[in-house]
């Protein structure tokens, strides 16, 4: 009995022993990570959901017919097995002003994006390259920290039209009165909250602000998500608690995830080859520069002028609502690759004039219509207008070098497409007025036309009250007129009954003028 009784008293002990142990292990823990005990996030679907539409409306339309690879099963299979030590060690790695914990919150959100949504950061790092200098070069401006590039990661995945159900806009998800505040300009045909340099500047002048509040990241960090009178609630609520972990149950439930969420894209866009994850190259111009519209202006005008996509300038300029640029009592920029700013430079009052009626004869913006397009556009400043007749194996790039203008110049002047021209057509050509001579020897000695002489009149008759012409291959209505003084490719037209000036052939027979 004695003996039992020491077994028994040994056995409590034992067993109290490893109880306060594990006890103390927990207030531990406790004490060096409140948030240990924070359940899975409750929004997560919701934010994948989010995520997917967010990245396929802005991603997957700069590239058409992307196809998603699923070669990564195997890789992701392996990927749930990395250690929380090693999440930890490279968070502590990351040399930040930030406080980057890890817990099962911030665990969940890495997960998201380094397996269940590889694909999306992959088109993210993408447009990375495009999105964070801008970032960088504003939040370094204002002596900000660097990483504050990754919210627009979370709040629109880079998506510069992403339009929230709450009303936020841009990639900096900015409300409609928080914009204005900031002076971005918001009407019927503008929304500056979807300008990436000019939200990029609003942005991080709120986040300064904010940091002057709170002095805290990861509350500046929730405060822009839920606004500050919802984290001024929280700290309230909480008895004066300043720490996001603290104050964690109290702040909206979207901002729970917010914090965590930030976390998790920094660790992943800096960690993301140690996850294999590739980034995705975006169909945009790295180097751009930007020019100023003075006139309204249409995207479409852009780029038939510039023989550029028009998916690819309302990617630059994302602000532009209708595809209008109003600049009618104020100039407005127009952000382009840089080698088709300085084209525009050089095209800039054709590409004004260029189809006007036809983009500014409706009620979204009263414009004096200007000049028809082709032939009949009124010269530029300093210009006059002459003709070039096409000879065969001639080609627009040939001719235009002769009369030392731009392809697209000579493409706008004569509504030319996909540079299809055709023997005798008869091109305009706008040249300084002080060499109009010097061109039109050039034109002159280009198709090889000269004065009519009896030898180019040989294929011409006489019969009965009319002079007729054999049609040459090669010949069309004008540049036979153009042989007999006096006629027109109308009167050809009118005398011989044809509707279609195209339909001529070699060998037909047609009357000039009656005999004099």
């Amino acid at each position: 009995m004695p003996f039992l009784s020491k077994k028994l008293i040994l056995c409590f002990s034992i067993v109290s022993f490893y109880f306060l142990s594990f006890n103390c292990a927990r207030a531990q823990v406790a004490m060096t990570d409140t948030t240990k005990s924070i359940p899975e996030p409750e929004n997560m679907d919701v934010f994948a959901e989010s995520l997917d539409s967010l990245v396929n409306m802005w991603y997957m339309s700069t590239n058409p017919g992307l196809v998603v690879d699923t070669i990564y099963d195997d890789f992701i299979a392996e990927g749930n097995k990395t250690s929380d030590s090693v999440y930890i060690e490279r968070l502590n790695n990351i040399v930040s002003p930030f406080e980057l914990n890890y817990n099962n919150h911030v665990k969940a959100y890495i997960n998201l994006y380094t397996q269940k949504r590889r694909e999306q950061v992959e088109s993210m790092l993408g447009l990375s390259a495009y999105y964070f200098p801008m970032f960088e070069q504003a939040l370094d401006a204002y002596g900000l920290p660097l990483e504050l590039k990754y919210l627009p990661v979370i709040e629109s995945a880079l998506n510069p039209r992403a339009f929230s159900r709450a009303g936020a806009s841009g990639l900096w998800q900015f409300m409609y009165y928080t914009g204005k505040q900031y002076g971005l300009n918001i009407n019927s045909y503008v929304d500056e909250r979807r300008d990436p340099h000019k939200s990029t500047l609003a942005a991080v002048k709120f986040l300064s602000d904010l940091y002057d509040i709170y002095g805290d990241w990861q509350l500046v960090i929730a405060a822009y998500n839920c606004g500050p009178g919802n984290v001024n609630r929280a700290i309230r609520r909480s008895g004066g608690k300043r720490n996001f972990w603290e104050i964690f149950y109290l702040l909206p439930r979207e901002t729970r995830g917010y914090v965590p969420a930030f976390i998790a894209a920094t660790y992943t866009f800096i960690y993301h080859k140690e996850h294999n994850i590739i980034p995705k190259a975006a169909k945009l111009p790295l180097a751009t520069d930007t020019v100023m519209i003075s006139k309204p202006l249409h995207f479409s005008q852009v780029a038939e002028m510039l023989d550029m996509p028009v998916d690819i300038i309302r990617h630059l300029n994302p602000q532009y609502r209708k595809d209008i640029i109003p600049a009618q009592k104020e100039s407005y920029p127009l952000r382009l690759a840089f080698d088709r700013s300085t084209t525009f430079a050089t095209l800039e009052d054709s590409i004004y004039t260029h189809n006007r009626e036809k983009y500014f004869t409706s009620n979204q913006l009263v414009v004096k219509p200007g000049s028809s397009s082709g032939s009949s556009f009124s010269p530029p400043p300093g210009k006059e207008k002459i003709y070039y007749t096409v000879k065969s194996g001639d080609v627009v790039g040939l001719i235009a070098d002769w009369f030392d203008v731009y392809s697209s110049s000579l493409r706008y002047w004569n509504n030319i497409r996909r540079n299809m021209i055709r023997v005798g057509q008869k091109l305009a050509i706008f040249v300084d007025k002080d060499k109009v001579d010097y061109y039109k020897s050039i034109a002159r000695q280009k198709s090889g036309y000269s004065a009519p002489s009896s030898q180019q009149l040989a294929s011409a008759s006489e019969d009965g009250d009319y002079i007729y012409h054999t049609v040459g291959r090669g010949d069309s209505v004008w540049s036979i007129a153009r042989e007999y003084p006096g006629v027109s490719d109308s009167d050809i037209l009118r005398l011989n009954n044809i509707s279609n000036a195209q339909k001529i052939k070699p060998g037909q027979r047609l009357k000039i003028k009656p005999k004099s």
